[in-house]
């Protein structure tokens, strides 16, 4: 008896693109690359208002705590949307939702040269901040969407170094801007304000939620992301990792329905463990993103010439620290297994080196030793960056990965509202860097310490099984 023949596969799609030789072309790389561009705007847009803080708080009078408010504001709503944007990755697709908040932040950047007084200035921030959320969790969800297990760790740290590099190149070119302008502040927010608008255009032109979408993607590309080979991955196209993944056929809907509800997740110790060193690292990053410009400027004598080296010299460290973090260990999850033991105990360790070292700042003898101390700094802490990310995915399936995800980036972002204005007050009423440094330092070493305990008791756990 004849069979009736297979319906054609949907035209543009993965499945209806022949071939079966290796891809010379990886699409996975165009979409990490595009990641990568507005990554490094986004960061760059955010140093612009430590670089030009001192010329805002010499206008308009702030006080350092007046100025800590302004700064901290931003967090307060990136915080929360830093979760919204998670589940906005998982309800909508990571393209929309990255790509809306690229042209909000941009919007935003812009409308920051209009601030003329406190109260603007809060609530161009709140708007920032709001916009700029999603941006970490949504690129955790497009990674672990696009990429196979054996890469996650490499693709994250390559996305991310962008953050670094963001801030390594926009702080020679606010800069250079401000000199250019005869002091102007207000003219690089709103260069980096249009440059977003184009990026966004680029982003939506380049990007899709899955491979299976993306009509660069040949079949073969699509089983090295999808594992067919070793039947890792789940049949939803999600890539998702860690024990619950739905894996098991029928549609991405059915696979997510058959999971438990996002807290069953978030309610592990080593997620919230995870989110607590996060938030760690996170304290220490807002005190050197928002505050270390002025510490040069007013602590250690550090004119604007010199500001646009000492800025940019600590950021290339950590665009260095993370790319060799997420490169290592992947390359010792290979050698190695115990891929969430490799990626956990990284966290651990290079927190606690991070946190003592943070510690001396105020402590060196030249502000060329404070530059230099601080670059190791951001080295070890951006080392860790791509880790967050990836110990969540060995917990966590794909159609939950983005809102567990966003729960994290939420209890992290806190720490992007506290760590400037903590410092703020501490500076204006304490007149101590030396103390605020100290507080990170305690923060941040905590967050390693139950990181280690958390992922310890898991061992103990899964060995006695």
């Amino acid at each position: 008896m004849p069979t009736s023949p297979s319906p054609a596969p949907p035209r543009g799609t993965a499945a209806a693109r022949g071939g079966d030789r290796p891809p010379r072309f990886r699409a996975r790389w165009a979409i990490l690359a595009a990641d990568f561009m507005v990554l490094g705007l986004n960061y760059a847009d955010r140093a612009a208002i430590g670089v030009a803080a001192p010329y805002i708080i010499s206008e308009f009078g702030f006080s350092e705590t007046a100025f800590g408010w302004i700064l901290s504001i931003f967090a307060l709503s990136y915080a929360p949307f830093g979760f919204l944007g998670g589940w906005a990755a998982d309800r909508f697709g990571p393209r929309k939702a990255m790509g809306w908040a690229a042209l909000a932040w941009s919007v935003f950047t812009a409308a920051t040269a209009a601030g003329a007084g406190l109260v603007s200035f809060l609530v161009i921030r709140i708007l920032f901040g709001a916009a700029e959320g999603p941006q970490a969790t949504v690129t955790a969800k497009l990674m672990n969407t696009w990429f196979p297990k054996r890469e996650l760790g490499t693709a994250v740290g390559v996305a991310n170094a962008a953050t670094p590099l963001g801030g390594a190149v926009g702080t020679p070119i606010v800069v250079a801007v401000i000199e250019a302008t005869d002091g102007n502040w207000r003219v690089p927010f709103v260069i980096f304000g249009v440059i977003g608008v184009l990026f966004t255009v680029g982003w939506f032109a380049v990007v899709r939620d899955t491979p299976e979408r993306h009509p660069w993607v040949r079949p073969a590309e699509l089983r090295e992301i999808r594992g067919a080979e070793t039947g890792k991955d789940t049949a939803d196209g999600t890539a998702a990792v860690g024990q619950e993944s739905g894996a098991g056929g029928g549609s991405a809907e059915q696979g997510s329905a058959a999971l438990p509800g996002m807290w069953h997740y978030v309610a592990r110790p080593v997620i919230w463990a995870t989110a607590l060193a996060y938030f760690g690292y996170a304290w220490i990053l807002n005190v050197f993103l928002t505050w270390f410009p002025t510490y040069l400027v007013s602590e250690r004598g550090i004119d604007l010439d010199q500001l646009a080296v000492a800025g940019a010299i600590p950021w290339i460290g950590g665009c260095v620290g993370m790319i060799a973090g997420g490169v290592a260990t992947d390359w010792l999850v290979r050698r190695l297994g115990a891929a969430a033991t490799v990626r956990r105990w990284t966290i651990v360790v290079c927190l606690i080196l991070t946190a003592l070292l943070f510690g001396c700042i105020a402590l060196v003898g030249s502000a060329g030793e404070a530059v230099a101390l601080m670059a190791v700094i951001v080295f070890l802490l951006y080392f860790t960056g791509a880790q967050y990310w990836t110990v969540v995915a060995e917990e966590v399936p794909g159609p939950r990965y983005g809102s567990v995800a966003g729960v994290v980036q939420f209890i992290a972002g806190c720490a992007g509202f506290l760590a400037p204005l903590v410092t703020g007050v501490v500076v204006e009423h304490a007149r101590s860097w030396t103390t605020a440094f100290a507080i990170a330092v305690v923060i941040t070493v905590s967050g390693a310490l139950l990181l280690a305990v958390a992922g310890r008791a898991k061992t103990v756990r899964e060995s006695a099984r």
